[in-house]
């Protein structure tokens, strides 16, 4: 709820900061005093479109800071949205609006650069201002149905449905691509069964574009290789040969190995390695010698399969070791063919089974949102009486959509009406309604869904607006009513019967302070004393009699007697 205001060059607010707390406050003032400056103020923060005429005169910038406490979990997801860092456990949240006399405007959430977006969407979790602001959540169709839901304490069915919905649209989605996959490949049928007889005529194997590479040079140089393996080989063999020289200079040394005490030994061992691979090498030659094909049929074998290989392969755009893998992804896709039929049958038949789940889930719901809708309905009719309101018509309307609007919210579409008249058509709440009795309907709600709609600060300005006596008296009662340690409500009011309910009572004034000639909006927040002088020029008007200063006394006494009994309740 809301902690402090800070109000800086705002219209005829020079300097301001407002301290709340749980529970009513009222603010009161004559006309034309600045409160409407403190609303737009207030909407300003909570991201309401900026005004370069909100900038006091001579400003360079207008600003509005608001603390907030107990942050809930849905403000806390808003923020991780926007990718804002969220408060730690048990700190608040300050946002902030600056606007320039230019028209620029910035935004802050606990000193960090936002968005006006962001700011708007936490603004609308913060708090709510009815009477003044277009964007009302209760006078949103877009929010009716996610109220009536919580009203009726249904948002476990509410899941149902829409997890069934996302089984089903996957289900949707499924036979979808199948059925394009299954277009596809029968169009390219013919291709695909080219492609297949090609590669598996030719049956690829892995690493075999290398092996006859490496086969192809090899035979296209052939003689040069022969010639001079024959030269290597006879120069190892000149004479007695390279081998028998070695294995003899090593028995040379071998008789006088004793006589030097075997420093002789690790040439002996060289000597005997240089022998030994020196055989070893002879072998090998003779061996590649007889390896070595110079037949030319051979090598044009060789070169017509390779380059066959590579053509088929940059045929698919392909490596040559990929072949063999592509021609069995090809005989996989002929496969779907004649299977693909099957699949997509199989397919539907799951989606068929999804709708009907769905169907059934929705069904449930769309009759037990039709039950909760007849009681919301007697609820807030029987809000409406005392509100001066009993003529008035109040209809939650669940409606079934066609079939190509079903979401994941349901069959039905929700909506809050009302006709203000006997004998006309109920309409939408935000259109039928005059101003006063909007901000009475969205009271007479407020106090049904208090439970259901968990904002925990409420603004009302002037929900009395055209009634007195005692039906003002049971506006304070239900805005006393609606304030509680969980819920902070504030209210704009001329009302001496909602004023004396106030837990709290600033008053607004306006006139000229200090030594500067320019007028200013200020607010004091009002001792017991000053609050029955208040309440009896209310009463009274501008000359304060006796009389309405007894009656004040008395009206105070009745309110704190009425809230009393409220919180007892």
């Amino acid at each position: 709820m809301l902690s402090t205001l800070s109000i800086r060059n705002v219209v005829l607010i020079e300097s301001l900061d407002l301290e709340f707390g749980s529970g009513l406050s009222v603010l009161s003032g004559e006309t034309g005093a600045g409160k409407s400056i403190l609303l737009d103020s207030l909407g300003l923060a909570l991201g309401e479109r900026a005004d370069t005429a909100l900038v006091r005169q001579g400003a360079e910038q207008a600003s509005v800071s608001a603390a907030f406490e107990d942050v809930s979990d849905d403000i806390i997801n808003v923020l991780n949205e926007y990718g804002l860092e969220a408060p730690a456990a048990g700190e608040g949240l300050v946002i902030k609006r600056i606007v320039s006399s230019d028209g620029r405007s910035r935004a802050f959430v606990n000193g960090e650069p936002s968005t006006v977006g962001a700011l708007r969407a936490i603004g609308e979790r913060l708090a709510e201002v009815h009477g003044q602001f277009e964007s009302q959540r209760l006078l949103n169709p877009a929010a009716h149905r996610s109220l009536l839901d919580a009203y009726g304490g249904l948002d476990p069915q509410a899941k149902k449905v829409a997890n069934s919905w996302k089984v089903w649209r996957a289900c949707v989605k499924a036979v979808r691509e199948a059925e394009e996959r299954y277009e596809k490949v029968r169009l390219e049928e013919d291709f695909l069964r080219h492609a297949v007889e090609e590669i598996g005529a030719l049956a690829p194997q892995s690493g075999e574009e290398t092996e006859l590479a490496e086969n192809r040079t090899v035979m296209m140089n052939g003689e040069k290789i022969i010639e001079a393996m024959n030269a290597a080989t006879k120069e190892l063999n000149h004479g007695r040969g390279v081998e028998y020289s070695l294995q003899n200079a090593a028995k040379q040394l071998a008789r006088l190995a004793e006589k030097v005490e075997g420093r002789l030994e690790p040439i002996i061992a060289s000597l005997d390695r240089a022998s030994a691979e020196v055989g070893e090498a002879m072998v090998g030659l003779d061996r590649l010698s007889a390896d070595t094909d110079l037949n030319p049929a051979n090598l044009e074998q060789v070169e017509e399969r390779l380059f066959a290989l590579r053509a088929v392969a940059r045929k698919h755009n392909v490596t040559v070791d990929a072949l063999a893998e592509l021609h069995e992804s090809f005989e996989r896709e002929l496969a779907s063919i004649e299977d693909g039929g099957a699949e997509i049958g199989r397919l539907k038949q799951a989606a068929n089974v999804a709708r009907d789940s769905y169907c059934e889930a929705a069904e449930a719901l769309n009759q037990a949102r039709m039950k909760s809708a007849k009681a919301m309905a007697v609820a807030v009719s029987g809000e409406l009486e005392p509100l001066k309101l009993g003529a008035a018509k109040f209809v939650v309307s669940v409606d079934r959509q066609d079939e190509s609007e079903w979401n994941e919210n349901g069959l039905d579409r929700v909506a809050f009406l009302v006709a203000t008249n006997p004998g006309t058509d109920p309409g939408p709440i935000a259109k039928i309604a005059s101003g006063g009795e909007l901000a009475r309907f969205v009271l007479a709600l407020k106090v049904i869904l208090a439970q259901a709609d968990p904002v925990a600060t409420i603004v009302f300005d002037e929900v009395d607006s055209g009634i007195g006596g005692a039906t003002a008296a049971a506006v304070g009662d239900r805005l006393a009513a609606l304030a509680s340690d969980d819920v902070q409500v504030l209210v704009v009011t001329h009302s001496p019967q909602v004023a004396s309910m106030g837990a709290r009572h600033w008053r607004v004034s306006k006139g000229v302070h200090g030594t500067s000639d320019n007028v200013t909006t200020h607010v004091s927040e009002l001792s017991i004393e000053l609050r029955q002088e208040e309440i009896a020029r209310m009463l009274s008007g501008a000359e304060i009699t006796n009389e309405a200063r007894a009656a004040a006394q008395q009206l105070l006494g009745q309110g704190t007697t009425r809230v009393a009994a409220g919180s007892a309740a």
